[in-house]
């Protein structure tokens, strides 16, 4: 492990007794760089965040307590940019790509491109969101009921496999189908939400095996990213269809997964068809896709709020 690398890990375990570390703000917004559209957002060691572009595939770094960002990424190695996730076990930023079909990953000490991968060359394909566990990333293609697997350790990334789904996370329908994905701490299930059915499914990473999460007839429309702390997930909708709020959905989860009692919504009069978020203890940062338009502030910009 390179020495930078374990520094960070070791200030991001560090963080909640340092002294030196500012509380991020709430209800506050941070713009991103010139020029960029926000979609994806990820945050790493200590109050480092990452942002990437659906323009032009550019990745933004921040500082969640000083409220700056800046390029990082100036030459990314593919476009578009959309969920992203900080792999700090394996020194990686993972991108996923979009309606290119491609992924990447960025080493997370320097932000050069350590590997760029296709997924698939389906037409139509769009290569949504990604999740880190100790040895593999996940993707969701929102256009087949699919994910890819891309192998990795100690920072050497493998070649990608494809996932069929089976079971209701496999029944495709028109429409957007599986956005957000997020993992157990111990990466033996996966959690992903279909943004047209509202429904959200724990899914086998290794058969690609799936069931239905029970929320007692409640439905997350509109679901996009997915954060999962605990027994707690986050689920961020971003308000797309007619009748549903750009929102954050707080849902307790049983303790096997297999239900899960929607306790909370949260929202600011920021959201701007906020579209992926990430957590740090009870703060929530998220992305302004700005789909629907920015009456509010017209720079692409991060979110922050708390949970409670």
């Amino acid at each position: 492990m390179k020495p930078r690398r374990l520094l960070a890990l070791v200030a991001a375990l560090l963080l909640p007794v340092t002294a030196a570390q500012a509380a991020p703000p709430d209800d506050t917004t941070i713009d991103l760089p010139a020029g960029f559209a926000g979609e994806g957002i990820t945050i790493g060691a200590g109050n480092t965040f990452y942002a990437g572009s659906l323009a032009d595939g550019r990745i933004a770094i921040g500082d969640l307590a000083g409220g700056t960002s800046e390029v990082w990424v100036d030459d990314p190695a593919i476009a578009p940019a959309v969920g992203l996730d900080a792999d700090l076990a394996n020194g990686l930023l993972w991108v996923a790509g979009g309606p290119s079909g491609q992924a990447a990953a960025y080493d997370l000490d320097t932000g050069d491109a350590v590997a760029t991968l296709t997924l698939t060359t389906t037409e139509g394909a769009f290569v949504n969101d990604v999740v880190a566990t100790r040895d593999a990333a996940y993707f969701t293609n929102s256009a087949a009921p699919e994910l890819y697997r891309v192998p990795v350790s100690g920072g050497e990334v493998g070649e990608p496999e494809t996932i069929p789904l089976s079971g209701p996370a496999g029944d495709y329908v028109e429409g957007f189908n599986l956005n957000g994905i997020t993992a157990t701490a111990d990466g033996s299930t996966l959690v992903a939400v279909n943004s047209t059915t509202g429904q959200l499914f724990t899914i086998d990473p290794d058969t690609g095996d799936s069931a239905l999460i029970d929320l007692g007839g409640d439905t997350v429309v509109t679901g996009d990213g997915i954060a999962l702390q605990g027994r707690w997930l986050y689920v961020l909708q971003n308000g797309t269809a007619p009748d549903v709020d750009n929102q954050v959905a707080v849902i307790r989860l049983s303790g096997d997964l297999s239900s899960g009692d929607l306790r909370s919504t949260v929202t600011s009069p920021l959201f701007e068809t906020a579209t992926t978020l990430d957590l740090r203890g009870n703060l929530i940062a998220a992305v302004n896709a700005q789909f629907a338009g920015s009456p509010i502030d017209p720079e692409a910009e991060v979110v922050l709020l708390r949970t409670n």
